[in-house]
């Protein structure tokens, strides 16, 4: 009697909405504390956290009390109770387990909110304005499923990564293709785009720093960008996914820095540039509530978010010492220079990246006949160096290779050597000076 009491007395501190939460209920699934969360669409983790807690010491107070003994608790609160000891054992929280359906409650949200905060000052809600993705890729896809269906039309970038299309193509939307360089050219493709388009565009999709071009924009961009969303009725998805890696002491802004721009604007973000954890599918997307609802509420259909220990990494990293990302970002600022050199004294001329992990590269103009994707076979097969055609990226990238810029200084350095090799093969005019560390 004393531990029904006791058990009995710590339900009742429970949340409305837990309390609603029927045994019957839990003994239906299978159990585990994800499957509860699904049973509640507004359960407080921290809440339920210390619930479990508090019931597994008060079955312990109690020694030789079987858990059967205490009418009305059903072994899957016990199952709880030790799914959350096991993840205080490791130190993971119990709240972390939420998945994008509970973006409100887990500490990923608000990592998004202290890393927006620090680097853009932009103030976010981590209850209705951030969600958890499993990176930017999965992100963008799944909001294209969310806001368009066949016969709307998006704006995207070309050349650009392939799901600023693709995403859209596979949810039956039609692309009208924009200019990536941001110069007065793609103010006027907007334009033509929004008097000659039926229907109208009701997407704009954006990416700077561009990937593959390695492109950017200042604030002032933004400014007319948002201004322009707002004046044409157009939602903007920025995938701001290489943000830290910028070079020669110019940061990269953020389009919700604009004032007003949660009116029309979403941005996506990933772990994995710039904390390193490409693969583990770690990102978040933040911006107007109305897009963040729609893209949590198809996440909640396909997806039931990422793994648990990886989502504790990407709370260490967002709330962690932030001095590995300067450390990332000189890294990849001393390849390109690197780069740029060897492959400029091995007769290759390419204009040093801003921004990124990449370098778009003009095919040398003596080869260019080639075209980018026979270019990129022949580099492969005469000198070892892998590179990614431009046209891959979209017609508008005919003439072009992306060059990552993934491999070492000594790697890079062999690649010149390489290279140079090859188009001396090719005739190609290459200067005398040896390519060499």
């Amino acid at each position: 009697n004393d531990a029904v009491r006791e058990v009995t007395a710590i339900r009742s501190q429970l949340p409305a909405d837990l309390q609603r939460l029927t045994f019957e209920k839990i003994r239906t699934t299978n159990t585990s504390i994800l499957q509860i969360a699904l049973l509640s669409d507004t359960a407080s983790w921290y809440r339920l956290e210390k619930y479990a807690r508090d019931i597994s010491e008060a079955l312990g107070r109690y020694g030789d009390v079987r858990q059967s003994d205490i009418y009305g608790l059903p072994q899957p609160e016990i199952s709880i109770a030790i799914d959350a000891g096991r993840l205080a054992a490791l130190r993971v929280p119990a709240s972390s387990v939420a998945d994008a359906i509970r973006i409100g409650g887990a500490d990923v949200p608000a990592g998004a909110v202290t890393s927006g905060a620090r680097r853009f000052n932009v103030e976010l809600d981590p209850e209705t304005e951030v969600v958890v993705t499993m990176g930017s890729k999965e992100g963008l896809s799944s909001l294209a499923t969310a806001i368009t269906a066949p016969g709307d039309v998006v704006l995207a970038p070309n050349p650009s990564y392939p799901i600023h299309t693709f995403g859209f193509i596979i949810a039956g939307a039609t692309i009208r293709s924009v200019p990536t360089t941001p110069d007065e050219n793609y103010w006027r493709s907007l334009d033509r785009a929004m008097a000659f388009t039926v229907p109208r565009p009701s997407v704009l999709v954006v990416g700077y720093p561009s990937n593959p071009t390695a492109e950017v924009v200042d604030l002032a961009f933004y400014e007319r960008l948002v201004a322009w969303a707002k004046e044409n009725k157009v939602w903007v998805l920025s995938d701001l996914a290489y943000s830290e890696l910028y070079y020669d002491g110019c940061p990269t802004p953020s389009i919700l820095q604009v004032p007003g721009a949660k009116d029309v604007a979403i941005e996506f973000t990933s772990m994995s540039k710039t904390y390193s954890m490409a693969g583990w599918r770690m990102g978040f997307a933040v911006g107007n509530r109305q897009l963040i609802a729609a893209l949590t509420r198809v996440k909640s259909y396909l997806d039931y978010g990422a793994f648990t220990p990886i989502q504790a990494a990407a709370c260490a990293a967002l709330n962690g010492p932030q001095d590995i990302v300067q450390k990332n970002r000189e890294l990849y600022h001393k390849r390109r220079d690197v780069m740029i050199d060897a492959f400029g004294r091995a007769g290759w001329d390419i204009p040093p990246p801003r921004a990124s992990m990449f370098a778009w590269a003009p095919l040398p103009p003596a080869l260019k006949h080639m075209g980018s994707l026979e270019f990129s076979k022949q580099l492969l097969q005469h000198a070892k160096v892998a590179v990614a055609p431009g046209v891959g990226y979209g017609e508008d990238g005919e003439g072009y290779v992306r060059i990552a810029m993934v491999e070492n200084e000594q790697r890079l350095r062999q690649a010149a050597r390489n290279v140079k090799r090859y188009l001396t093969s090719m005739g190609v005019n290459v200067p005398g000076q040896a390519v060499g560390s």
